[in-house]
């Protein structure tokens, strides 16, 4: 008498979430994918908002944010300049970092991810100056088209747009990292811009420029080790 165990099906796993199943004698093997674990989009439209805010206190952009909202008087227009340069800014550094993500070994990517989260650390806690030529050249064209060249062009190459191609690679979700750092731009600077220098004298920026670096170590050591 044949036992049961002829017509059960059987299986081996393999890795990447790859089991193949054996069904009854004859048939074709089952082959199931199990599909990898998503990132939240919702945890990359928070950290990016958080990281970003935080670095951007004492940075030069916001320095220029106060710089324009004393001269000109117009806040609205001030922050809208602020607004759609850094959206522009930061989609651009955005899909850097996925176009890197996807051409680069995961590897190397993972050791230069990690490195450049610990530049940006040691970055943040340098106090940033302020060049005075730049705003005072764009001054005719009015509040909100020399906030948008400005703050554009002053945001190339700064901490937070590093962060935010470092962050595009780190958590593959483009569209909520440019967000949640677009986001972060205007929580740091709108009060700024609204409320004058009377918030920034008050800010300890010594203590925000550390708890910025801090930020920027953990996300270089989860990097790193390979966390998350």
């Amino acid at each position: 008498m044949r036992g049961r165990s002829s017509d059960r099906s059987s299986g081996e796993t393999f890795g990447d979430g790859v089991s193949v199943m054996a069904g009854r004698r004859g048939a074709a093997p089952l082959v199931c994918v199990r599909p990898a674990p998503q990132i939240d989009p919702v945890e990359a439209l928070l950290v990016s908002t958080a990281v970003v805010a935080v670095a951007e206190i004492g940075d030069k952009t916001q320095l220029l944010a106060l710089v324009l909202a004393c001269r000109f008087r117009a806040p609205l227009a001030v922050t809208l300049g602020i607004l759609f340069a850094t959206l522009a800014n930061h989609a651009a550094a955005g899909f850097a970092g996925a176009w890197v993500a996807a051409s680069v070994d995961p590897a190397i990517m993972r050791w230069a991810l990690g490195l450049s989260f610990l530049a940006v650390a040691a970055w943040a806690l340098v106090p940033d100056k302020l060049d005075d030529g730049g705003p005072k050249k764009l001054t005719r064209f009015g509040p909100f088209l020399t906030t948008l060249v400005a703050f554009f062009l002053v945001e190339i190459g700064d901490k937070t747009q590093i962060a935010t191609v470092g962050l595009a690679i780190r958590f593959d979700e483009l569209a909520f990292v440019v967000i949640g750092t677009t986001l972060g731009m205007l929580v740091a600077n709108t009060p700024v811009v609204y409320c004058g220098d009377g918030i920034a004298r008050h800010m300890p920026l010594k203590l925000v420029r550390l708890a910025a670096a801090t930020i920027f170590v953990v996300l270089g050591l989860s990097a790193l080790i390979g966390w998350g």
